[in-house]
């Protein structure tokens, strides 16, 4: 085998591994902090926790964009919307275990999750993304979680707090932002391997980032969400899975956009965002109407996903 496709497929292992360990440093950290504040589970999970989870994302937005490559940007970010919802929620029964949801709360932050998806469409499909287009999409994914925020408070009579953990949080923000440092240094891996890649096969850097990086930039999102169901945080589980996703098809694809303009694949985008719409509003129907992720759920939502490659790759 040619010793190019080896190095550049142990290069991207290497930087998604890089990347899946430090996210999961940096979250762990950061969740102690946002407990001694006494934020809820949920709100922990929807908004400190896929911010954590959703750096991988994140900071390779900000690099792919930086070197001129936004399709892998908004490859990875809408392909990770896709991956989170169905592969990683649809696993989450038969690697963890059933556990019931709120179905009031659901419907509202899926709600949201859907809308940031119809919102990116209709920017993406213009092929060329401004930096006004960017600043909508970055400042849309503060609106929606000001919904959400709102929402849940209003839905809850009485606050769910919890005691502080014991511990120096300066020390926890120390090591929160090593894990910051190691996402990012693994994200500029991961973008020089998906070029590498792209060119030897010849396949689009948007279709090797929306399938293969974006399973390696979800891990974190996976490995969070099975810990927090063994610790029986539900909440967290449920609150980190949608809101990566309204933070990948907002936040992240925009705040690479936001710093570097640039033209991305219009076609690929459109066609791949709306499958991804369907498939959100099939996950949000069944999680509302069920008030439960079991195995039933999962085994859809995993057929879900499987069925996204012979109707995209088609």
């Amino acid at each position: 085998m040619n010793p190019e496709i080896i190095l550049s497929f142990l290069s991207l292992v290497v930087g998604i591994a890089l990347m899946t360990i430090s996210s999961d440093k940096a979250v762990e950290h950061s969740i102690v902090v946002a407990y001694s504040l006494g934020m809820s589970p949920l709100l922990v999970g929807l908004i400190l926790v896929s911010f954590g989870t959703d750096l991988p994302e994140i900071v390779n937005s900000i690099i792919a964009s930086s070197l001129g490559h936004g399709n892998i940007n908004v490859g990875d970010s809408i392909g990770s919307v896709l991956t989170q919802l169905t592969l990683v929620l649809g696993l989450l029964p038969f690697l963890g275990k059933t556990f019931k949801v709120k179905k009031s709360e659901i419907a509202v932050l899926g709600a949201c999750e859907v809308l940031s998806l119809l919102l990116a469409v209709s920017i993406l499909e213009k092929g060329f993304v401004s930096r006004i287009d960017a600043l909508l999409l970055v400042s849309s994914w503060f609106v929606y979680m000001t919904i959400s925020r709102f929402i849940v408070k209003r839905s809850r009579k009485r606050g769910h707090k919890r005691e502080a953990p014991k511990g120096n949080t300066f020390r926890h923000l120390f090591f929160a932002m090593l894990g910051f440092i190691g996402v990012t240094i693994g994200a500029y891996i991961v973008v020089e391997s998906v070029l590498s890649i792209s060119r030897i096969f010849k396949i689009s850097e948007y279709i090797v980032s929306f399938f293969l990086v974006a399973i390696g930039t979800s891990l974190p999102e996976l490995a969070v969400d099975l810990t927090a169901i063994r610790k029986k945080e539900y909440e967290l589980a449920i609150g980190d899975a949608i809101g990566s996703c309204i933070m990948d098809a907002s936040f992240s694809i925009g705040i690479g956009l936001l710093l570097f303009p640039q033209s991305i694949s219009g076609e690929l985008a459109t066609i791949t965002t709306i499958y991804t719409i369907l498939a959100s509003v099939i996950v949000v129907l069944t999680l509302t109407l069920r008030g439960k992720l079991d195995k039933k759920s999962g085994a859809l939502f995993l057929v879900i996903y499987a069925l996204s490659y012979l109707l995209i790759l088609a």
